[in-house]
């Protein structure tokens, strides 16, 4: 019978204390840790501790692309023909870890490589996920023989600290998610940003009136995330904003970091969810996914801007859905 193991890296920093984790529904579950590593190191090492840990056919589900491809798309051979040299002709990096790798994954011969989008909803990846960065944080390795969802509840991901906090606050919060400038109208103001501030500013006070403990929490990115902190600011609701990581605001325009800048100095609490700066598509998505998860641990419900005929946005409604389920609000941008 074939084994589905879900395998995950985190990295505090690239480079930076690192960690990796790797789960076997109802089956073994480990997690490791290195003081200074880098994400793709990482992502590299859980894959390659579940490999070794577990015999029989085996297939391996990971969100990095890095990891997947060298065996999907045979990357290897092309290293191997050229002596380890990529196709640029310049040294393969990680060769300390991918030759070993690539050498026992070749002599099983039972080993499959699936790629699975990192924070769209699924349990072992979310739970693969917890253990890394659990482990990148605290520096400390944990092992067991049979995994439950129970092992990795309550794992703090976010190494600030501040986080918890936010978890710990009683306050009725709102979360807000929502499209980007391209699905609003563009970067400026106009009348689809009008309308879905005017909209959030009348929900808003109808709910402060039903929770006079209500809060807003944002990840103030473009859109959606900036009008619901200026519709909790016009509704006297206070908010408090989790960045996905420091500096997501310096390409956007100059007039809208400038906008950010107000925003973030009036916020109740600023959390950052990550020390890491992502330089991939791939990591720039699992900032925000953790991003999202730290938003959603501390809400009790939430606002989604979003088009329902647009796919855009719609994994993370349904994984809205699954944890509110009706106190999701959806305010579609053309009403």
């Amino acid at each position: 019978m074939t084994i589905d193991v879900y395998t995950d890296g985190a990295c505090l920093g690239n480079p930076g204390p690192g960690g990796w984790g790797f789960v076997v529904d109802q089956g073994l579950w480990a997690s490791g840790f290195d003081s200074h590593t880098t994400n793709q190191r990482m992502e590299l090492m859980a894959a390659s501790a579940a490999v070794q840990a577990l015999d029989g056919p085996l297939r391996v589900h990971s969100d990095s692309t890095y990891v997947v491809n060298c065996f999907v798309q045979e990357w290897w051979k092309g290293w191997l023909k050229r002596d380890w040299k990529n196709s640029k002709k310049e040294p393969v990096a990680n060769r300390d870890l991918w030759e070993p790798f690539i050498e026992l994954v070749n002599a099983r011969g039972d080993v499959e490589f699936l790629w699975v989008k990192g924070h769209a909803g699924h349990r072992l990846n979310e739970a693969a996920d917890q253990l890394a960065t659990t482990a990148a944080a605290q520096q400390s390795a944990q092992s067991g023989g049979i995994f439950t969802d129970a092992i990795v509840r309550g794992l703090q991901t976010d190494v600030s600290g501040e986080a918890q906090q936010l978890e710990d606050n009683t306050a009725h919060t709102i979360a807000v998610f929502g499209h980007r400038p391209p699905e609003l109208g563009g970067y400026g103001e106009n009348s689809t940003t009008l309308s879905i501030r005017r909209r959030m500013i009348e929900l808003l006070r109808a709910k402060a009136q039903m929770h006079s403990d209500l809060q807003v929490v944002t990840g103030l990115g473009l859109g959606a995330e900036m009008l619901g902190a200026e519709a909790a600011a016009a509704a006297a609701v206070p908010y408090r904003v989790i960045l996905a990581f420091d500096g997501m605001e310096k390409r956007w325009p100059d007039a809208t970091q400038k906008r950010f800048q107000e925003l973030l100095s009036a916020a109740l609490s600023i959390t950052v969810a990550s020390d890491e700066t992502p330089n991939t598509g791939d990591q720039f998505g699992k900032a925000m996914g953790r991003r999202d998860d730290a938003i959603i641990r501390i809400a009790d419900e939430a606002i989604v801007v979003r088009d329902p005929k647009d796919r855009t946005l719609g994994a993370l409604q349904k994984k809205l859905e699954q944890q509110f389920e009706e106190d999701v609000w959806i305010i579609e941008p053309d009403q």
